[in-house]
């Protein structure tokens, strides 16, 4: 798009039309010690092509794919995204709709979100999901106020400090005007949740487990339903890495009430941080407690299939009290992502591919074993591990960057007592010889 400013005349005509005699006397409201009085020191103006060339080196500082080789995980995965998804989404009936507010004309933005809703249930193992909400963090805040809702009187949730920190952030901020409790649940030796302390709470409305969790260990979600249903509880199954499902029993078959977590790896580029998704499932006796919006399927007077919104309780449709969520849109553009990629894939491409992440990460987890890192939690993981360095590798890992690799995330910041431990991510985007290198790397 060009930029066109607008010319002397243009800004007489409408200062004019809004009765000012000057561009500073619209500011004239702004303290003086406020306002800007010398002018901008701004370079000689680019062309097209020597601007591009300028955006290029400056993008060239950023720590980004494909340039640099990153071991990062902790919420956030790049994937290949198949061309296929690329494609249709840049359609200009996707591409375009905000949300679909008049849904009579909306036919083919709502049966995307269905499908998208029928695909997430299946792979989450549960009866229903919604039409997706921000992001993994704001689901589960969303879910654990959907469990009071539930439970109703009951004032206190428990959360898995192995969930990732910044969804423990973000409840903490939702909860934070409110009278409600998080209370949260200590780790075990293994890297997986402490729940033995669950019958000495009371007043317990949910407790929130992730699976695969923070550490990308993997817990006993069946265990864990049991002892969480025996006080009463609503048990809440969270996560960061969909993919996992792949090869992993689904949280819905091994007990969880309501399933919730971020989606950005099913088509959805990093970007930098966002936008995301957020998946959300549950079970059908709780549907009506559901945040967000659904879509359903029906027919008009004549027979014919159509598709509605449906139990959408935000305050856009009933009063503010009664709304089960504030949120008033949803991720609609990322939820189509996620159903196009999930249906490009299939069950079968699923399932190869998740099995490929797992594979890939083990192989990477060995290496650096036998390059002298160790193993503290003995948890089984999917594609992201905790490794405790040998002395000396922090050297390694500035070293690594000039190499542009990121190998792993120190967990030290996130969690004091892991000083010396890393977060490693390994995802089907590297090859056996990028593994090797940093294998080699850290070996020297």
């Amino acid at each position: 798009m060009r930029y066109l400013p607008h010319t002397p005349e243009d800004v007489a005509s409408m200062l004019q039309a809004v009765g000012a005699d000057s561009l500073e006397e619209l500011f004239a409201g702004v303290p003086e010690t406020c306002r800007r009085k010398d002018a901008w020191n701004l370079p000689e103006p680019l062309t097209e092509w020597e601007l591009n060339a300028h955006m290029d080196r400056l993008a060239a500082r950023v720590a980004s794919s494909p340039y640099w080789k990153i071991y990062l995980g902790a919420g956030s995965y790049e994937h290949h995204i198949p061309a296929a998804v690329s494609y249709l989404l840049g359609r200009s009936e996707f591409s375009t709709a905000y949300t679909p507010y008049q849904p009579e004309i909306s036919q083919g933005t709502l049966q995307g979100i269905y499908e998208y809703q029928t695909l997430t249930a299946r792979l989450l193992g549960m009866d229903v999901a919604n039409a997706s909400m921000y992001d993994g963090a704001s689901a589960l805040a969303e879910a654990l106020l959907m469990a009071f809702r539930i439970t109703r009187k009951k004032k206190r949730v428990a959360v898995s400090r192995a969930v990732s920190p910044f969804y423990r952030r973000v409840v903490a901020t939702y909860f934070a005007p409110t009278d409600y409790e998080v209370v949260e649940l200590p780790l075990l030796a293994d890297g997986t949740t402490d729940l033995s302390g669950l019958g000495a709470i009371q007043d317990l409305a949910a407790v929130a487990v992730q699976s695969p969790n923070f550490f990308g260990c993997l817990e006993d979600l069946e265990a864990a339903g049991r002892a969480i249903h025996e006080t009463g509880a609503v048990f809440v199954a969270c996560f960061s890495e969909p993919l996992a499902f792949g090869i992993v029993k689904s949280p819905g078959a091994q007990g969880a009430d309501i399933v919730c977590g971020e989606g950005q790896s099913f088509g959805n580029p990093q970007s930098f941080g966002g936008p995301g998704l957020g998946m959300f499932a549950t079970r059908q006796d709780h549907v009506r407690k559901m945040p967000g919006r659904l879509v359903g399927r029906t027919t008009d007077l004549e027979g014919r299939p159509g598709f509605v919104l449906t139990l959408s309780t935000r305050e856009q449709h009933i009063r503010r009290a009664k709304a089960t969520s504030n949120i008033c849109s949803n991720q609609g553009l990322c939820a189509m992502t996620a159903a196009m990629y999930m249906a490009s894939l299939g069950g079968t491409g699923i399932r190869e591919l998740a099995q490929l992440n797992h594979d890939k990460a083990e192989y990477l987890k060995e290496g650096l074993l036998q390059a002298g890192f160790s193993a503290p939690l003995a948890a089984p993981t999917f594609n992201e591990f905790v490794l405790k360095a040998p002395a000396g590798f922090g050297q390694i890992w500035k070293r690594l960057q000039q190499e542009k690799i990121v190998a792993g995330l120190p967990l030290a910041p996130l969690y004091p007592e892991m000083e010396d431990h890393y977060l490693f991510c390994v995802t089907e985007t590297k090859s056996r010889d990028d593994l090797d290198v940093l294998i080699r790397e850290v070996s020297s």
